[in-house]
């Protein structure tokens, strides 16, 4: 199991990754060192716990990316020399970052990615880019206008930075940035549905940065599947400018959940046990959505957030409202502005990073840059589960699936099973920085059958996502799900 750490972002890829030493990056438009021995990415084996510096050759600071359904995770934008940049990382022997020149038409900074139907990647938004493109370039390689942009966006503030991006099940993009989304036919380049304002109007993008999932997806065979978009934390209008004053004001303590396939759609508010800006939003494996670091107080930015929030907070989307929340025991890191968290194969969430500074400040300032990694263990993986959780014996890991088709999922579950608890779901991995993890994904395939087969195993029958519209084609975690204990995940490439 691989994790590629790349400055302020962290990516789960599929394993097997072996890549060369870095060597010195000899750039004369860096703005910090023009000769750079250090490294600026690496390859992280879990399993094993040990690194391999990769080669970056140019500025991806406050980048975008997303995996291409060949398993390559393509990255674009950052800063300077890297803003038109496409960067490519490919699971080989003897890989290594890849850079286009010019591989953008537009450059790209705090823009955020998605995995389209068709394979291609969609970048939204930017700073200063109100406007969206293909990778790789459309024949024609323009940008496509998107004035919701440029209306979301605040002078001297933008508040619109990193929009939440979600391929809705009917294949058009619910785009979410400031407090106010819309759903964008994107091949027509159309507006065919604007919602309504959050309540309150407080905004939630990059700097006053809270975080959104797609809810998991589920009844995946009926005729029409219902999609909900959850936002979570943020920060008060107007708490940017007063941080860069030096007054930091409270984060917002709620959250708002919307069915945006809904033909009124309407915003439902819910109360956090804790106010959270700059918090990440994981999707686990069982379809409970947690949500980890990030500041009680300021926004993002350089210095400017306060009173790190230390306890993880559960979300149980299936409960009743009023009884969703659960907080959890706390780290002791503060995982402030330019934190990262992803799931891992074993159903542990992957937490890293820590840097509110211009530049690597270790000693002698209230939050020093935080080099570490952590592990947050969901209460699933508590050994009292061990009988009623399920080992995957078949498929085997990295096994092709096709659309629509029946799939039988092998397991042993030592203890009494309730069938009618049995569920398989699938995780798209997701590319994450500034508390968003692009193309994050869930999808709950269900279990159309059980059959015990003696000596506690049991085959599950399931039928996949019918179209790219549910799932794009690429790489998933797969994991059988018994009474909210999941499975450890197997990589599956949806086909």
């Amino acid at each position: 199991m691989t994790v590629l750490l790349c400055l302020i972002g962290l990516i789960l890829a599929r394993p097997n990754c072996r890549c060369q030493i870095g060597k010195c990056r000899n750039d004369p438009s860096d703005t910090a060192l023009k000769v750079d021995c250090t490294a600026h990415s690496v390859e992280y084996d879990v399993l094993t716990n040990t690194f391999r510096p990769l080669m970056v050759q140019t500025d991806v600071w406050c980048s975008s990316g997303a995996i291409m359904p060949n398993g390559n995770l393509v990255q674009t934008g950052g800063f300077n020399d890297g803003e038109r940049r496409v960067r490519t990382f490919s699971p080989c022997s003897t890989c290594d970052w890849q850079e286009t020149p010019n591989g953008l038409a537009a450059k790209r900074w705090y823009a955020s990615n998605h995995i389209l139907p068709d394979g291609r990647q969609i970048v939204v938004g930017g700073r200063r880019q109100f406007n969206y493109e293909f990778v790789p370039k459309t024949i024609t390689a323009n940008t496509f206008s998107l004035p919701f942009l440029l209306q979301t966006s605040e002078r001297g503030v933008e508040n619109n930075l990193y929009p939440f991006v979600f391929l809705n099940v009917d294949g058009n993009l619910f785009i979410f940035a400031n407090n106010r989304a819309i759903l964008l036919d994107f091949m027509k380049n159309k507006v065919v549905k604007t919602y309504p304002t959050i309540p309150g109007g407080d905004p939630r993008s990059y700097p006053s940065t809270g975080s959104a999932v797609l809810l998991p997806l589920k009844n995946l065979k009926a005729a029409a599947i219902q999609a909900e978009v959850l936002v979570c934390g943020g920060a008060p209008k107007g708490s940017y400018v007063q941080a860069v004053r030096g007054k930091f004001i409270g984060a917002l303590n709620t959250c708002a959940r919307i069915k945006i396939t809904d033909p009124n759609p309407q915003w439902v508010m819910e109360t956090m046990p804790l106010a959270r800006v700059m918090g990440d939003m994981i999707l686990l494996p069982n379809g409970n959505v947690l949500l980890i670091n990030g500041a009680g107080s300021g926004t993002a930015g350089w210095e400017l957030g306060r009173n790190p929030v230390l306890n993880p907070v559960l979300y149980k989307p299936d409960n009743k409202i009023g009884t969703r929340f659960e907080t959890q025991n706390p780290t002791t890191v503060p995982r402030l502005y330019h934190s990262t968290a992803a799931l891992l194969r074993d159903g542990r969430v992957l937490v890293g990073g820590s840097n509110p500074h211009a530049f690597y400040n270790l000693t002698g300032v209230l939050f020093p840059t935080e080099l570490s990694l952590e592990a947050f263990s969901p209460a699933y993986l508590d050994t009292k589960f061990n009988n009623i959780r399920p080992t995957i014996t078949a498929p085997k890991s990295m096994s092709g699936i096709k659309y629509g088709t029946k799939l039988t999922v092998r397991v042993v579950i030592t203890g009494k099973v309730a069938k009618n608890q049995v569920s398989v779901t699938m995780v798209a991995p997701a590319f994450n920085t500034h508390s968003f993890s692009m193309n994050q994904r869930l999808l709950v395939l269900g279990n159309d059958k059980v059959a015990a087969l003696g000596k506690a195993t049991y085959d599950i029958d399931v039928t996949t996502p019918r179209s790219g519209n549910l799932a794009a084609s690429g790489f998933y975690l797969l994991f059988v799900v018994h009474q909210g204990i999941p499975s450890k995940g197997i990589w599956v490439k949806l086909q």
